[in-house]
């Protein structure tokens, strides 16, 4: 065990051996060393493929592999051959999770099995990160954030609002089942106290986000009469007040405003500060049923009413009569925001002499546990300290010990790109 890891950690002693890349499972697990596991992170003598996504202070060590990768170590080694099996087994021997985004059946040729692995070590708990779970016919078959959104049906939730269906613009399915699969693992944890026994948990990205999605937007197919359902009709699906065009941040006159009336209350308040008797006394929206069955108009209505007012004043008169009222926040807003400010939201941690990462901090706080961050890992930056600690022959590190980092790409000069077509 690393002997720098915080001991009164609420994650304190466990440890993660990390077989993923990309975002779901490094996302996940970068949570679980948020909470001071031990995280191992296995890579090839390429490395991640995202240590070369988006900007870099260096070869390997992109914006996108920083995003999802600190408070862990990083080992090479090269599943090809066979030293490099031998050694994961030998880490899978002393973890207490293992956790993979390769698929099933690759995995078990390399010796990986859930079956292998949990026989040589029955209090491990082995998380398969899948694209579909494995007793359907998409089992096996590869899955990234935008296939998910298009099958999950959040493709259709853009169709339903806008008119075209669309791409939300985050990797939402990966982040998602990325937290479900914490969640997973954490209970797991948990049973294992008692049972003294590890398992096997599937964490499907399909089936992870149509359950986020359908928590509202299963809307009228909730109830069924009988016991055959029927084939849904449109406006069976779907929870209207979030589907409804005017549901976004309304144009005040200088700017854009989110106001968010709520309870019976909030709304009468709202009808006569905007000096709408008319709508004070209009049945559709007097109760949160009539509301919620008209509430593209009311959105409507809204919208003509904010466009009057300053944001200030909005802001200001929201505030007096207790509505929900947020200014709208551009993603450069962000880091000036007086509340993220105030709680420490953004940190930065020195990487070198001359470089420092900024980046939003683990965002729950538990009182009892303290886990200070430390940076994303240089490719094979821990290879010779993880495995020289299990015993390893010298010969064996010399076969995993991590390859030189490529160089990186000349950058191009505006002379260069001129003369491009």
């Amino acid at each position: 065990m690393d002997s720098n890891l915080p001991r009164d950690a609420a994650l304190a002693g466990v440890r993660v051996i990390d077989l993923t890349t990309v975002v779901f499972g490094p996302y996940a697990v970068q949570t679980l060393g948020d909470y001071g596991a031990d995280v191992i992170k296995i890579e090839s003598p390429t490395g991640d493929g995202t240590r070369f996504n988006g900007p870099a202070h260096e070869p390997g060590m992109s914006s996108m592999f920083l995003g999802s990768n600190r408070n862990k170590r990083s080992v090479v080694l090269d599943l090809k051959q066979s030293a490099g099996c031998k050694a994961l087994l030998a880490l899978c021997d002393t973890a207490d999770v293992f956790i993979h985004n390769i698929r099933p059946h690759k995995l078990a040729a390399l010796g990986l099995s859930p079956q292998v692995l949990r026989a040589r070590n029955p209090r491990l708990i082995f998380v398969g990160l899948h694209g579909f779970g494995e007793e359907g016919p998409y089992a096996g078959a590869p899955a990234y954030d935008d296939t998910i959104q298009a099958l999950s049906g959040a493709a259709d939730l853009v169709r339903r609002q806008s008119g075209t269906p669309g791409y939300l613009p985050t990797v939402m399915a990966d982040k998602i089942a990325a937290q479900m699969a914490v969640h997973a693992v954490l209970a797991a944890l948990f049973q294992r106290e008692r049972t003294g026994r590890g398992q096997t948990i599937e964490v499907p990205m399909f089936e992870a986000v149509t359950s986020f999605l359908l928590v509202e937007h299963f809307f009228a197919r909730q109830l069924q009469d009988g016991s055959t359902p029927t084939q849904p009709a449109e406006e069976d699906l779907g929870y209207p007040r979030s589907l409804a065009p005017w549901r976004r941040p309304y144009l005040a006159a200088d700017g854009y405003v989110c106001i968010m009336p709520y309870t019976d209350e909030n709304w009468r308040r709202f009808f006569v500060a905007a000096e709408r008797s008319d709508l004070l006394a209009d049945e559709r929206f007097q109760s949160i049923a009539g509301r919620s069955r008209h509430v593209s108009e009311l959105l409507g209505c809204m919208g003509e009413i904010v466009a009057r007012k300053s944001i200030a004043e909005w802001m200001s008169l929201c505030s007096e009569l207790d509505i929900p009222c947020a200014k709208l926040n551009r993603l450069e807003d962000l880091e000036n925001d007086p509340h993220l400010r105030a709680v420490g939201f953004f940190q930065s941690l020195q990487l070198d002499a001359s470089t420092h990462l900024r980046f939003p901090r683990f965002p729950l706080r538990l009182s009892d546990s303290r886990v200070a961050p430390k940076p994303p890992p240089r490719l094979g930056e821990h290879t010779a300290e993880v495995l020289g600690a299990l015993g390893l022959p010298e010969a064996v590190l010399c076969q995993v010990l991590p390859a030189p980092m490529p160089e990186p790409a000349p950058r191009a000069t505006a002379d260069d790109l001129a003369g491009r077509s």
